[in-house]
């Protein structure tokens, strides 16, 4: 049976007007003392009040959820963002979390605004890393609050969107210094076809680092071919398969890094497939620092991003900016740390370092 219990009721078992009602209910923790906001927290529990979040939203022009679109959750490393991003929603605001694949297309990103914007959802934010944000300077337009993630702005100051990122191009210098620390000189970088600019970024960072070495370093970039345009699902198996052409080059990079974590674990599969031993015939470095990178065998080094950090500022930005449209739009970058685990070893190395 349907809980009738009003707001009326809530505010008279308190002992506190319905305006005070509202407030907790809306988290303005600011208005009230700390005696009465516990008295009717209390009453809520007691009576088992669920606000009518329709009328709330007819009301308000909004409904308390935070939109997020990445590119496939076939990635595990996007599933893993949206959980951090769900729980940090929660924490701060007491929002829910609305979730999208968007496959990188920028028209079913502009598709899903509108969605959004009917569904009375007022922040979004976008992971998607490509060159062209015009779509998103028009949601912006239309009412919505945007935090792009994985991407740093290219605009003069003038752009109304947040930037959040990590610092790609760090992240691609410290794998390659990592494989260079271990005796490598013969790297490869390997990365689906597709063009972003996250992953332009990491290959700037590697060939930055061994171009530090003068000629003693080669640095290969390899691209894999992907039947979707960014191959984000298609990640592991685009690994193993570029595993037998990576075996077949000569002379073979002994050290090798991949855009993605996913990436990383597929060609360590086809590499041990191919004969190869990991990491004593060629060590692999990932980039993202998935949790199911320590339980692959051997465990995976990984290039890691601080998802919980980054998660907590953009749900902040996301919903602050939307109640007050006049903040001005930041862009921040956050630095990669490296995870040392057992997948690279010195060249030749009898014994995983």
């Amino acid at each position: 049976m349907q809980n009738m219990t009003t707001i009326h009721d809530v505010a008279a078992l308190a002992g506190v007007s319905v305006s005070s009602v509202s407030n907790v209910l809306n988290q303005r923790t600011d208005k009230l003392s700390a005696d009465t906001f516990a008295r009717v927290e209390a009453a809520i529990l007691k009576l088992g009040y669920q606000p009518n979040r329709v009328a709330r939203q007819l009301k308000t022009g909004h409904t308390p959820m935070l939109g997020l679109l990445v590119p496939s959750t076939a990635n595990p490393m996007y599933g893993q963002i949206a959980l951090k991003i769900e729980a940090a929603a929660r924490a701060q605001f007491s929002y829910r979390l609305l979730l999208g694949n968007t496959h990188r297309d920028k028209r079913q990103e502009a598709g899903m605004f509108d969605d959004l914007l009917s569904f009375g959802v007022r922040s979004v934010i976008v992971v998607s890393s490509q060159d062209d944000e015009r779509h998103l300077e028009a949601a912006v337009q239309r009412g919505l609050t945007v935090v792009s993630y994985d991407r740093q702005t290219t605009e003069d100051g003038d752009s109304r969107v947040d930037h959040v990122s990590p610092d790609n191009f760090q992240a691609g210098y410290i794998a390659a210094a990592h494989l260079i620390e271990h005796g490598h000189r013969r790297l490869a970088f390997l990365v689906p076809s597709g063009k972003t600019i996250s992953r332009t970024a990491k290959i700037e960072g590697f060939r930055e680092r061994a171009a530090q070495e003068g000629a003693q370093v080669s640095a290969t970039v390899i691209e894999g071919p992907v039947l979707e345009t960014f191959g984000d699902s298609e990640l592991a198996d685009l690994g193993f398969a570029m595993a037998a052409d990576l075996a077949a080059m000569t002379p073979r990079p002994t050290g090798v890094v991949t855009v993605n974590d996913m990436l990383a674990m597929g060609l360590m599969s086809g590499l041990i497939q191919a004969g190869l031993r990991v990491p004593e015939d060629i060590s692999v470095v990932g980039m993202d620092g998935l949790s199911i990178a320590a339980f692959s065998n051997p465990s995976l080094t990984s290039v890691a991003m601080p998802l919980t950090e980054m998660a907590d500022i953009m749900v902040q930005r996301a919903v602050e900016r939307s109640r007050d449209p006049q903040l001005p739009a930041v862009n921040l970058v956050f630095h990669p740390m490296l995870i040392s685990r057992h997948s690279v070893a010195r060249p030749g190395a009898d014994k995983r370092a």
